[in-house]
């Protein structure tokens, strides 16, 4: 019986520390929260590469969304949270980075390398479309006499 209870016990102490994990933020307004929203998605976790901080559970994540959080209550506009995370994490933390020198690769680049597809498939169609050579008299003669030596 005493183990019963001490298994209870530690099941109920385990489901509070669950409960106190998940963040609850609170919005003046309808319009403040879709603001987080809409910056949580538009912001990438750090650690998990492809994800949103809003699709993360990474701890990072949460500290970033935290941060997110308490700097909208404080009245930042999202420029000044997104310079903040760029400041802080560099580029790769936006998912639309600006176009800057550095970042021209990432803009221009599949652009550039779209061109370059279209142009060698058009040259090699065009390539494969071109009308025969005509064939000088010999040549024609030299067809002619291995074409009927097979008969």
């Amino acid at each position: 019986m005493k183990g019963l209870r001490w298994g209870l016990l530690s099941l109920l102490l385990l489901a509070s520390a669950a409960q106190a994990t998940i963040n609850a933020y609170t919005f003046d307004s309808p319009a403040q929260e879709q603001r987080f929203r809409q910056l949580t998605e538009e912001l990438r976790c750090p650690r998990c590469q492809n994800e949103s901080l809003a699709g993360s559970d990474a701890p990072i994540a949460r500290d970033l969304k935290d941060r997110t959080y308490l700097m909208l209550r404080s009245g930042k506009s999202d420029a000044e949270i997104k310079n903040f995370m760029v400041a802080r994490y560099g580029d790769f933390v936006i998912y639309k980075p600006p176009l800057r020198p550095r970042t021209w690769v990432l803009w221009i680049g599949p652009w550039l390398l779209l061109a370059g597809v279209v142009t060698m498939v058009i040259s090699r169609l065009s390539r494969r479309s071109s009308p025969p050579s005509t064939l000088s008299a010999e040549e024609q003669a030299r067809l002619d006499a291995l074409l009927h030596k097979e008969d």
